[in-house]
């Protein structure tokens, strides 16, 4: 993916780091003023954004922290107070460790309902299971679930794991993914995770990451997937 974008400024941090890039020769009264003028710039900017929308976020690329990125929005939304869903496609590995952190949002309390279902539905890789058919089966099944998540106006952000992998190995279709983004209620966030996303989804979400690998402990020292890192 070539889109320029990516590389663009896109939060308040990453505008502010810009900002600081060429001012470590000035004076500090110069850089007074400069931050001065930048804070207008900002605040002007920030001020012009009020816009509110339910996003389709994709997170995909050959790199590590595509699923972890997508925990933290989880993350964040539970602390909001908000309903959350995850569905998992494909792997299963690192369910247990996430089901055990996020358990006190997955059951009721006398205060409040439980925020968070969670759903691994996949069974694992094709190579594990070996069994197309059984694989279609299941993908069809957790993308079911998925759109009653998306549909449900109390559902604020519905998490789909590694659902680009099951369109990339033709277990959904891209059709079929666009239409259920239709439905999702206007104020809903779903993600979307999962190397190999279709050019349609993307020219469809409005925010989309793609993560680049650089290096990777398994592949240049043979170092195997560890818990708390991996899983």
């Amino acid at each position: 993916m070539t889109n320029s974008s990516l590389t663009e400024p896109t939060s308040q941090h990453d505008t502010a780091v810009e900002a600081e890039v060429g001012t470590s020769g000035l004076t500090a009264e110069q850089h007074r003023a400069k931050m001065q003028r930048r804070k207008q710039v900002q605040d002007q900017r920030l001020a012009n954004m009020t816009a509110e929308k339910g996003l389709v976020i994709v997170h995909t690329g050959n790199g590590k922290g595509k699923t972890t990125a997508a925990l933290g929005m989880v993350l964040r939304s539970l602390g909001h107070g908000y309903r959350v869903a995850i569905v998992q496609f494909i792997k299963g590995a690192w369910e247990p460790a996430e089901k055990a952190a996020f358990e006190p949002w997955t059951t009721a309390t006398a205060e409040r309902e439980a925020l968070l279902e969670f759903h691994a539905m996949g069974e694992g890789f094709t190579w594990e299971t070996q069994d197309r058919d059984r694989d279609v089966a299941l993908a069809q099944a957790a993308w079911e679930k998925s759109l009653s998540f998306m549909r449900d106006t109390n559902v604020r952000l519905t998490l789909l794991d590694e659902v680009n992998v099951a369109l990339k190995l033709g277990y959904l279709t891209p059709e079929q993914v666009l239409a259920g983004l239709t439905e999702k209620p206007e104020r809903s966030h779903v993600i979307l995770t999962g190397r190999g996303a279709p050019a349609a989804l993307i020219e469809r979400a409005d925010l989309v990451t793609e993560m680049t690998l650089v290096k990777h402990p398994f592949r240049e020292q043979g170092v195997k997937a560890q818990a708390g890192i991996e899983f």
